[in-house]
Parts: structure tokens; sequence; C-alpha cells
């Protein structure tokens, strides 16, 4: 996809036919394994004039496709790479067998030393052999994801640089950073690596002239100043700051935490929808699917393995409970937050115990839902602490005491226990106790009680009356 639109086997180009068959392939592709109707497929092959017998024209597609990327299969044989998935067709890849994939992949893991990033990232780029999908630019759906690998690409480009800057490749990459900046002058990040690497080979005038450069661009363009960012990078280089050198090992900035993927499991396919348009609008947050009922979302799961489902707790086939059960007692299960209307409170309560991360209302703003993701993806559930407080208070009496597994566990560690139940991150958790590493503490009471997430730790410490409501 990073280039020409070619497919291989065993080292072979494929013959794909025509465009049109060709973007029947592509769309597939996009969907990432997703099914996508054959209804789909016609509107985004022919937009706005489709053929007299489209769906016998995409059907003459597939059945080529299949031949040509299963030339063995025997006739009438399932095919196991374009296959039927109701209502129209999935294709199945693995990710190392579609470049795009492997791109994006090797750009949102990026982290870690700069020789490592440098590494990796180089490898990414030399995927790419033109413009995305070109021969299918006239097409909406492919020049959008044309723009988004793009975008990706020109992440990559800068995460190469930033670790070239900090191996002490400055002076070589001043070149390309150049040509990056003049090619991209509202990009906040091209002006800040272009006048970082000047000034790392001593051309401190001349990284001066960058942020001025800049400084013109966005005026000129936007009608603003530079970022709060480059105007400190700015005071920096004229003071000549330590904080001005960020390829120093002591200065390197922290590695980005992968984007966490979301499905969405609800009935209603408008509030699949309307949580969809939520979660695209963040750069930080990504799609990974969507269930609209729970023996879905638990196949899901198995198949897509997002890092956070949002689960409605009420659902045709099996309930939002049973599926939150079933979801957390699999292998490295994802985080799970329950969504609900007005729901149950002993159905929240047990959704609790089972380890969800927490809760929250449909109807939540959108940047209530998006924090209550980041939180779950970090660990830093509960999502709704006052709630969830009612709900203990309510229900931790008739639950009775479960005090094995604390007689055992050392002073420190049911200290950590008490910050949780009341609602401290981990950073808040480090400072009471003056340590640096809180996050620790946190797994270590987690492995110990064999409990999966910090949800069931509030309702452990409340039900054994370590904690009670309103209490210290």
């Amino acid at each position: 996809m990073l280039g020409p639109f070619q497919a291989h086997r065993d080292g072979t180009a494929l013959d794909l036919g025509g465009l049109r068959q060709l973007a029947v392939l592509a769309r597939l592709l996009v969907a990432r394994g997703r099914a996508v109707p054959a209804s789909v497929l016609v509107d985004e092959i022919w937009p706005g004039s489709p053929p007299a017998q489209p769906l016998a024209s995409i059907q003459g597609y597939v059945s080529r496709l299949r031949r040509a990327l299963e030339p063995d299969r025997p006739p009438r044989q399932e095919a196991t790479v374009l296959v039927n998935a109701a209502p129209g067709y999935a294709l199945r890849a693995g990710a190392e067998q579609v470049d795009a994939w492997r791109f994006e992949s090797e750009v949102r893991r990026a982290a870690g030393e700069p020789r490592q990033v440098w590494t990796s990232m180089e490898a990414a780029l030399a995927l790419w052999r033109g413009p995305a999908l070109a021969e299918l630019a006239n097409l909406p759906w492919a020049a959008t994801e044309a723009a988004r690998l793009e975008e990706l690409r020109l992440v990559a480009v800068e995460r190469h640089a930033d670790a070239g800057i900090g191996l002490g490749m400055g002076a070589a990459l001043v070149p390309d950073l150049e040509a990056h900046a003049r090619a991209h002058p509202l990009r906040e990040e091209s002006w800040r690596l272009l006048a970082s690497a000047l000034y790392s080979c001593g051309r401190l005038g001349d990284a001066l002239g960058a942020l001025r450069r800049a400084r013109a661009s966005w005026r000129e363009e936007l009608g603003l100043d530079l970022s709060a960012a480059l105007r400190g990078l700015e005071a920096d280089f004229i003071a000549q700051r330590p904080a001005a050198r960020p390829w120093l090992p002591e200065q390197r900035r922290a590695p980005e935490r992968p984007a966490p993927r979301v499905l969405v499991a609800d009935d209603q396919a408008l509030v699949r929808a309307g949580l969809r348009v939520v979660l695209d609008a963040e750069p930080d947050v990504r799609f990974a699917g969507e269930a609209a009922d729970g023996e879905e979302a638990v196949a899901a799961v198995r198949a897509l393995r997002p890092d956070v489902v949002l689960l409605d707790i009420q659902m045709p086939r099996m309930d939002g409970l049973a599926s939150a059960r079933r979801i957390l007692a699999g292998p490295r299960p994802p985080k799970v937050i329950m969504l609900t209307t007005f729901g149950s409170d002993e159905n929240l309560y047990a959704a609790l115990r089972a380890g969800v991360s927490g809760f929250i209302l449909k109807t939540s703003p959108p940047e209530q839902l998006v924090a209550a993701v980041r939180a779950a993806a970090d660990g830093n559930a509960l999502i709704d602490p006052a709630v969830t407080t009612r709900l203990i208070a309510t229900f931790a009496e008739t639950a009775g005491p479960e005090t094995d597994g604390l007689d055992g566990l050392p002073p420190a560690l049911l200290t950590v226990l008490r910050l949780v139940a009341r609602g401290l991150s981990d950073r808040q958790i480090g400072q009471v106790m003056d340590v640096a590493d809180a996050g620790a503490l946190v797994g270590d009471l987690l492995a110990r009680l064999g409990l999966r997430d910090r949800a069931q730790l509030v309702v452990l410490a409340y039900e054994s009356g370590l904690v009670t409501p309103g209490g210290r």
C-alpha cells in the first residue's frame, strides 16, 4: 500500500486486475480485517454512479481476486484470505503481510533509547516506495486513508530525526530537516527539530534564525506567535541553559505511551456510531472495532486484542456483566469500562468485584468518556469515585468482610491499599509515601492479592473494613 499498489506471492507479483478490482482489495485492507458490507463496497467503489448490476460486479471482482491470492485453492473449498463475512467480505492477513500495517505498528511502538528508535524508524521509513494508494486518490475513502498514513510517515520522519539528534548526528540531519520545515512550516515539531539540530552542532545563530522564520511563517499564515514550547526553546538557546540540549542522556524525554485501542460494545447502532465519532476525534486514542451484543464483544476481544473495552451493561444474547466476566477471565485481558444509562446498583457492584475498571454513563460529555478511557488504559481507575463510593457503602456490609489475604500484607502495602481506596493516583500515592515508583507498589499489591484491577482493590478495602465510607 505504501507506493504503487502491489501484491506478491513467493516473490512473484500478482495480477490484481483493473482499477475497480484493485480498489476492492485496497478497501478490504483499509478495514484491517473487519467485514465490509457489499453495499458499502458498491457505494465506495462507484461513488454516486454504480453500474447496472453492482453486486454482480463486486462478486466477480472478489472471485478473480481469490484466484489471484490463492491460486492453489481447490474448487469449492472455502477461501482463507478474502473470505465471506456477512453481510459482505473481509481480508484475513497477518500484521507482517501488509507493509502499511507493519509501518504503523513500528511507529506506534517506537520508544526506548535513541539507537533503538533510530533503527526501528529507519526500517519503517524504508517500507515507503511512493505516495500511499496514489492510484485510488479520486476515491474519498482512499484519500482519507492516504492522508492518515502520510501523517504517520511525518511522525516517523520526526522521531527518526529526534533519535538522530540524540545520537549526535545533528549536523548530518540539518539539510533534511531544513527541507522538512520548508515543506511543513506549520508543524511545530519540524521547527523544533531543525533548531535543535543546528544548536547541537554549535550553530546558535542559525538555530535562532530558524525559530525567527517559524515565527514569521506562523504570523503570516495563522496570525499567531510561536507556541509556548518553541518560545521556551528560544529562551533556552539564548541563555544556553541545559534544557536547550535535549540530546544529552539526562535530558531525554520519556517515550510516549502507545495510543490505547478501544472496542465499543453496545446493542444500539447510534450509540456505537456516536462513541466512534468521539474516539476518532482524539489523536491519542484509537478505535479498534465494535460489537452489537455480549457474545460478539467476547469474540471481538479475542480477535482484535483491544486495550480498553466500553461495554454496555445491558445487551442481548449475553448481558454486559457476563461478557465482562468472560473477557476478564481470558489471557492478558483488556481494561473494561461498563456503560450504563441508569443500571442496577447490584449489577454495577458485581462488575466492580469482577474486575472492571469502573463505569460511566452513556450520557456523559465526550471529554469525560475520553478521560475514562485514558484513565483505564493507564491503570488509574476508578472512573466515577463518587458513585463508586455510594455503591460500596450500600453493598459492602451485605457482602461480609473478606480479611483473608490482608493479614500477611506488609504495613507499607496496607497503606497503599488505603490510599488506592481513597481514589489517589500513583503520582499522589508516591507523594504521600515519599516513594519514586508507587506504580510498582500497586502492582505488587495486586499480585499478592491475586486481583486484576484497582477497582477490585477498592472493593476489598471497604469489604474488609480497612476503609469505611466517609472514614479515614
